[in-house]
């Protein structure tokens, strides 16, 4: 494949705040238990709505990304995918306060797996107030050919200490799609979804679930708790299919799950203050 060395430490920096309308957003789509917020610190994963790009009509590719080349590189599989994510909450992000966010491609890393080629991007993004830092989290983006689904990881249900089950329907998955600026298809146009990327339905994107995740984490233990949170998809789950969530500790902190259809979607360790 091409030699993708000189996009290994290209960074872009935006800056942003959080709004009351953003907490009121996220919160109304993950169906949180809370009241409105107009000040104070903004829900975990509230994050990921910020600085997405905002890239004009004339640059959007056929998928609904911005065309690559620019910050990512410009690797050559149609198939798109945020794989996994390694967060750090070093302080609460508070509604109204200046942000930048600084992004950086920490390394780019071709494979070969049952699909077939694979390359893995990893995103640093750092997000400070007066240069104090918030959050920081690596970001793991893979691109893959077009078919041949990820095999589902079938596994009988585990006991759980907490749970939640959520069935995301075509309405939460445009209401996060438009949180997030994110424009890919495979969220909210069904006939791309099946006839291009070969998908059975709409896909359900991965920190969608894994909000739902951080959201299960603060209605146990209350909001703004997690210290870190990683989570990994496992395998893909579709519109219309009931999610269980749930949870349970450990002796360093916690581990949760996610499933769909009767294998698991995702997976995450996350550890408490």
């Amino acid at each position: 494949m091409t030699d993708w060395a000189d996009w290994i430490g290209r960074s872009r920096t935006t800056e942003d705040v959080v709004t009351p309308a953003m907490v009121a957003g996220l919160n109304a789509t993950l169906d949180a238990e809370t009241v409105a917020q107009a000040s104070g610190p903004a829900p975990q994963g509230i994050h990921w709505l910020l600085a997405n790009p905002h890239a004009p009509m004339r640059e959007i590719d056929v998928d609904g990304h911005p065309r690559r080349g620019d910050f990512l590189p410009p690797i050559d599989l149609p198939r798109r995918m945020w794989a996994a994510s390694e967060v750090t909450y070093v302080a609460p992000i508070a509604i109204g306060e200046p942000l930048r966010i600084t992004s950086t491609v920490a390394s780019i890393t071709p494979k070969t797996g049952s699909t077939g080629a694979l390359v893995f991007v990893a995103v640093d993004h750092s997000v400070t107030a007066q240069d104090e830092p918030r959050v920081i989290e690596r970001q793991t983006i893979v691109y893959r050919e077009p078919g041949g689904n990820v095999s589902a990881d079938r596994s009988e249900p585990t006991p759980a200490a907490f749970e939640r089950v959520v069935t995301p329907d075509p309405v939460m998955l445009f209401r996060y799609s438009a949180l997030t600026f994110n424009a890919h298809r495979i969220h909210y146009d069904r006939s791309y979804a099946r006839d291009v990327e070969g998908y059975p339905d709409l896909v359900v994107h991965g920190p969608l679930t894994a909000s739902l995740l951080i959201d299960l984490c603060a209605r146990t233990f209350g909001p703004n708790r997690l210290k870190t949170f990683a989570f990994r998809g496992v395998g893909p789950a579709y519109v219309g299919q009931a999610l269980r969530l749930y949870g349970n500790r450990t002796d360093t902190g916690l581990t949760l799950e996610t499933t769909a259809d009767g294998h698991v979607a995702v997976r995450a360790i996350a550890t408490l203050d």
